[in-house]
């Protein structure tokens, strides 16, 4: 995809959407601290699986102009947002364990990607926010990789996207590093997870 493609959409998105953009975020605060204080981790996994059915309808159908937009993308992020929101609802008692050191890491890049975007010369609308494609999968493999029990086709949709981050050398995208980095523990996981069933 041209560079000022990518950043045409975002800059399109970014433009109509931010209100709800806001809102989702706001969603998934308050999600994060019922799954922390009340112990309703499903809660946090739906509102990642409405976040990614959101950007894939919104972000890639809407506002997409490629057909890698409109017929990888969007169906990527839609099956993996209606996968995590079935899941939310079918198992409510998986538990969310307390993040390691690694997703700490991975969650405190997440915290500065619209940072990392703005100091390497973008700004609003044509900036990495929060909820778009590469931020908000970054988050998924973060806060997903804490619960006890993961599914090995999430975890795998996950890892496809994540290392979508190699894109950060071709469009003028450097912060999309910190996609392929979450991408890559998220291959580890998935190959763990993998090998514990097999053992089992």
């Amino acid at each position: 995809m041209d560079a000022s493609v990518f950043w045409d959409v975002i800059g399109n998105y970014n433009t109509f959407t931010w209100i709800y953009q806001c809102v989702i975020a706001i969603s998934l605060l308050i999600s994060a601290g019922l799954a922390v204080l009340k112990n309703k981790a499903w809660l946090l996994k739906a509102a990642l699986g409405v976040g990614n059915i959101f950007i894939g309808v919104v972000f890639f159908l809407v506002y997409g102009t490629e057909a890698i937009q409109k017929y990888f993308a969007a169906p990527l992020f839609l099956l993996t947002g209606l996968l995590l929101f079935r899941e939310a609802v079918m198992y409510r008692n998986v538990k969310l364990g307390k993040p390691g050191a690694v997703q700490w890491i991975l969650l405190l890049m997440f915290i500065i990607y619209p940072m990392a975007s703005f100091l390497l010369g973008h700004t609003f609308p044509r900036i990495v926010t929060y909820i778009i494609p590469c931020p908000f999968i970054s988050l998924s493999i973060a806060v997903y990789s804490c619960y006890e029990q993961k599914s090995k086709l999430i975890l795998l949709l996950l890892t496809i996207w994540g290392v979508t981050g190699l894109k950060a050398f071709f469009v003028n995208a450097f912060e999309d590093i910190i996609l392929l980095i979450c991408g890559l523990f998220c291959l580890w996981i998935l190959i763990r997870t993998m090998r514990r069933q097999h053992r089992a």
